[in-house]
């Protein structure tokens, strides 16, 4: 895959928790070169960089896979500014907790109809469970939302 193509499939597999830039791939894949886990392959259409993963890459993947998760490490950009809530001008806070509010409503919706079409051609069960986290996270935010003090 090209580094356009890797952005896409983690968008579509992961892009309800876990943003991905171009950017980031762009400067990871030739450090994944470096090590022997990644080769490039022929140029495409306007210079695109086709990798595939090697057998020491695969190896390193399943490593990294039975390793623990960690900790979380949510950065949610509605937390830290409600965080300064009493610093907000009249008003502000309302208006920031109502676009959450819509935001998350059309995140709710999206995320139900991957979960659904992915159920419906009995996609991998662990990607359907991550289209499911999108649904649960959106749903309990929406409910947190209700209870954000706004005045």
């Amino acid at each position: 895959m090209t580094g356009g193509e890797l952005v896409s499939a983690a968008k579509d597999r992961f892009g309800a928790f876990w943003s991905v830039t171009r950017s980031q791939v762009y400067r990871e894949l030739p450090g994944l070169a470096s090590a022997g886990y990644v080769r490039p392959g022929k140029l495409g259409p306007r210079a695109a960089q086709p990798y595939a993963i090697t057998a020491a890459g695969k190896r390193a993947f399943r490593s990294w896979l039975a390793e623990p998760a960690g900790s979380d490490h949510a950065r949610n950009p509605l937390i830290l500014r409600l965080g300064f809530g009493a610093h907000h001008a009249s008003g502000q806070l309302q208006q920031l907790v109502e676009e959450a509010r819509v935001q998350h409503q059309a995140a709710l919706a999206s995320h139900r109809t991957r979960a659904a079409e992915l159920r419906k051609n009995n996609a991998d069960p662990y990607l359907v469970a991550t289209a499911e986290f999108g649904v649960a996270y959106a749903r309990a935010l929406l409910r947190w939302l209700e209870s954000v003090p706004t005045g």
